[in-house]
């Protein structure tokens, strides 16, 4: 199995840290409720054979990737625009290594007082690591 979720959330998450500071605050899962604002979360939501690639022994030699991004903040003023920010972050790094984002959009949230962007990465990835856009 092909597995480069470890490597893809501590690259996102240094970005950010070295941008926001070493506070920001990084999830590795979805989280409905964060408890720290600005935060984002970074997730691996699909990871499955790529067929196509399979040889005779069905042995994986590549996968198709997929992983969530969902960006909070819970600004007084601006909080949209802090979360833009942060996800530009997010997908400069994604689409720099391979990624396509196949969706970007915000989520209602019932508490008016957050804000809340989901994004949607996809790639193909061989064993080795290298990344090929879809």
């Amino acid at each position: 199995m092909v597995d480069i979720e470890t490597e893809i959330f501590t690259n996102v998450a240094t970005k950010l840290r070295n941008k926001y500071g070493a506070k920001f605050t990084v999830y590795g899962e979805t989280v409905l409720a964060p408890s720290e604002f600005p935060c984002a979360c970074i997730e691996e939501s699909d990871n499955y054979a790529h067929t196509q690639t399979q040889d005779s022994g069905s042995n994986e030699n590549h996968a198709d990737l997929v992983y969530d991004v969902n960006v909070y903040s819970n600004k007084r003023n601006g909080k949209k625009a802090e979360c833009k920010e942060i996800l530009a972050v997010i997908d400069e790094y994604f689409t720099g290594i391979g990624f396509a984002r196949i969706t970007k959009n915000p989520i209602s949230l019932d508490d008016a007082t957050k804000y809340r962007l989901f994004a949607r990465y996809a790639a193909v990835a061989s064993q080795d690591g290298t990344i090929y856009r879809r």
